[in-house]
Order: C-alpha cells, then structure tokens, then sequence
C-alpha cells in the first residue's frame, strides 16, 4: 500500500519514554494514552480522531521500540510492542518520528531511523524538549538521519503545529465529512448499583454543559450532554436506564416493561457501561445484561461503582479483578474501570474511556495487515479438519464498523469451528487492539466466477 492509498493517519513512533504519549494528548486534545494505563491494558497502540484546523484525521500513539533484532525475538513484551508498530507505521499515511533533544542521536534512533526508511512514508522527526529557543540548534544533528527535523516541546505546546502541517500535508485529500451525531451511551446495571449517582456526579463535573432535558420514558431518561464549547464541544447523550431485577412469576408489568426498556437502551447506544456494586460482584443480572450488550454487538466498559466503600475495607483492585475478570470472562474484551460516584474518583477518567471506545467500535483495518495477521495465525496454528476436510481461508476484507465487521472467505463455512474462531478473535484483537469493541467474524464461501458463468449459462 503506498502513502497515497493511505488513510488520513499519522503514527507517532520512537524509542520509549521520549514524550510519544505527550505529544499525542496535545494533538488530540486530551489525556487519551492514559487511559490504558490506568485500565491495564497491555497493547502499546491507541487510535483517535483529531482536528487540527479543520482538519479531520486519525492519530497512533505506539509503545516503544524496543531492539529490532534477531535477538530480541526471546522477549515477547518487545516483540509484541515491535509488531504493534508495524501495523501503526503500515497504517499510516505520515509519520511523526519522536526524538529527546537533549540527549542527542542514540544507537535506537538510528535503529529506528533505518526502520522507517523501509516503511515509504513520508516521515517527519520531531525534536522533543526542546522547550526554549536555546534548544532549537540542537536539533540540527538529528538532519544526520535523513528526514525533516522540527524543535517542538510537546509539554509547553511549542513548535508542534509546524511539525503537524507538514505532516498534514502529506496526508491524501479528505472526503466531504458528515455530520456528527451525539454520542449515545447506555448506563445499566441491577437496582441500586449506582447507575443515577454515577450520571448526577458526572453532569456536575467540571467543563460539562447540561442541555435541557428534551423528553423522557417511563424508566429511560436521556440527558444530552457536551464537554467544551464551540466547534470543539464533544457532544453525548446519556441514557439512564432503570436497574434490571430479575424477572419471575410476581414480576409486574412494571418491572417488565423496566427491564425491556433496559435493553431496548443497550439496542439504541454506541457504548454501554455495565455499572456494577463493588461491594457485592458480579450477579446473574449482570451476566445476563453482559450477553445482551454481546448479543447486540455494542461497545462496552465493565464499570464498578463504589469503589471508595471497598477500598476502606482493604480490598484492592490487584485482587478484585482477576475474580470478576474470571466471573465475566466473556466479557474479557471490555476495559475495566473501578470509579466512585460518591467521592468522584475515576469519573472523568470514565469519559476518556467513553471517547476511546467509541474511536474503537469505528475502527477501520489495514486490508493488507489483517490479511497478514490471518495467514500468519494459520501458520502458527492451522484450522481443523472436519471430516477430514481442513478449513481453508483465502482472504478478508472489513465489511463495516459499529460493529467492526470481518469477512473471511472461505472454502467451506461449515469448517469453521466455534475454537478457531475464538483463536482468529484473539489474533485480530492481539494485533488491532479493539477494546471495548465487539468484532463480528463472518465467514463465507469464497466467490466462484467461474461456477457462476455456468449457472448462468444453465438459466439462459
């Protein structure tokens, strides 16, 4: 794939603990990357939308380089940060090649350096720290590794709208952009988790604006929301729903009609949280709400209120979520956050989350590099035979987003068992990411020309 049939990406890229993650918060315009950290994600790759005046595109934010030899092949924390790169730098159509100012070329930038020469794209080195002008002659030595050099101090915003237009220009012309529709995002969970504290502490936070409540149902209320103002305001609607009981013969109407309006909310949102009682865990209610949000194919965070009433009783989240995490574990792709509707701990960190996932659910995939992550998995680990009939699988192409949608064409769909395509589940998700993003894999026969010339000529 050249730059030219390239999307409107730039990857940012460089050795660790240079400013990467910094300079990708100041183009995006708010803490993104660490949000992985706080959630414990263990993917080195985070893709937004930015506007950068007026102009719309998608960022990477990548782990580190760690060594890109041989030998480092043992070490699979840095050769899985390595093939996350990979993918980010295949992805893009320009790339921001992040360097320290003030400790000069190292033997990794060069390393890197010689990488991105062998990638085609257009590649921009950012001098980071350079937080004065006295710094900017530094810069001058890293022209030694052959691309376009810019001083920019990420930390003060300095010099980084130079370096972004000339990464910007290299991008291919954008197409005629849609109105943006509010982001819908469904609140459930089981009575008295927490749900309505959760929405009133979150309203009430700081740089959030309250639209008037335009109508309401009998137990889903919709609250229109946006955090900033002007043509950067990110626009939400919340829908708070009422808690799901457990349905039985003295159920009432009621409570019947609450719990279908539940559901109906997870059909109609983008993203759902599933708001648990940390003091209790996971319940019945809960796993079932858990398979509608799967069933429905929405994004998902796994949330758990009233943290600070499990943290006075000495419970720690290093404990709490390899228990719940082993309750919920068809829901091991949703991101987990512990927040506190009461003290107000982790609620905005709760909206970054939103914002990630929701950039997740619309992820577009490389054609090339998923083609290349599916054969290299059938290499590893070739399908069954069934019947004494191996499944074979030539290509897929993304069919749709929201959810992302996969094709894969195959020799006989029938051959595809439910353990291999778990085992293609986790590939695509180890190479992509996808979290909180459900992933439709649909497998279908491979088209047949040929074959069809002839029934064609049969009907004729």
């Amino acid at each position: 794939m050249s730059a030219v049939e390239a999307k409107r990406t730039i990857a940012i890229v460089g050795r660790p603990n240079i400013g990467k993650s910094a300079l990708f918060n100041r183009i995006v315009g708010r803490r993104v990357s660490i949000v992985h950290e706080e959630c414990g994600v263990t993917r080195d790759r985070v893709v937004c939308e930015a506007e950068w005046n007026e102009q719309y595109f998608d960022v990477i934010d990548t782990g580190g380089l760690g060594t890109m030899d041989s030998g480092s092949a043992h070490d699979t924390i840095v050769d899985s940060t390595n093939k996350q790169v990979a993918v980010a730098i295949e992805d893009a159509a320009a790339i921001i090649f992040v360097v320290d100012i003030t400790s000069g070329i190292v033997p990794m930038d060069e390393e890197v350096a010689r990488l991105l020469h062998r990638a085609n794209r257009p590649v921009f080195i950012a001098a980071n720290k350079a937080d004065t002008s006295a710094r900017d002659e530094q810069a001058l030595e890293f022209e030694k590794l052959g691309f376009p050099v810019f001083p920019i101090s990420a930390l003060h915003n300095r010099g980084v709208d130079v370096a972004l237009e000339a990464a910007l220009g290299k991008l291919p012309p954008a197409l005629p952009r849609e109105k943006r529709t509010p982001l819908r995002v469904a609140v459930v969970g089981r009575p008295n988790s927490g749900k309505s504290s959760y929405i009133n502490r979150l309203l009430n936070s700081e740089r959030v604006i309250v639209s008037p409540i335009p109508g309401t149902t009998r137990d889903s209320i919709e609250i229109p929301f946006a955090i900033g103002s002007g043509p950067h305001a990110r626009h939400y609607i919340l829908i708070d729903t009422a808690g799901v009981n457990r349905r039985n013969r003295r159920s009432g109407a009621v409570e019947h009609y609450s719990n279908m309006r539940a559901e109906e909310s997870v059909d109609n949102a983008d993203v759902v949280i599933l708001l648990m009682d940390a003091t209790e865990g996971p319940k019945l209610q809960d796993k079932k709400l858990a398979a509608k949000i799967i069933e429905a194919k929405k994004g998902c965070i796994l949330a758990v209120n009233k943290w600070d009433i499990a943290d006075e009783a000495d419970v720690t989240q290093t404990k709490y979520e390899p228990a719940l995490r082993k309750e919920m574990q068809f829901l091991d792709f949703a991101p987990l956050l512990f927040l506190s509707a009461k003290s107000g701990y982790n609620i905005r960190k709760s909206v970054e989350l939103i914002d990630y996932i929701s950039d997740q659910v619309q992820l577009k995939l490389s054609t090339g590099v998923l083609n290349r992550i599916l054969q290299d998995a059938v290499q590893k680990n070739p399908p069954p035979s069934v019947n004494g009939r191996p499944l074979k699988i030539y290509y897929a192409t993304q069919a749709g987003v929201q959810p992302v949608r996969i094709k894969l064409f195959v020799n006989n769909t029938l051959r595809a068992t439910s353990g291999y395509k778990r085992y293609l589940d986790r590939k695509i998700r180890a190479a992509f990411g996808l979290e909180g993003a459900p992933l439709d894999l649909k497998f279908v026969p491979r088209p047949r020309p040929d074959l069809e010339e002839k029934k064609r000529q049969r009907k004729a």
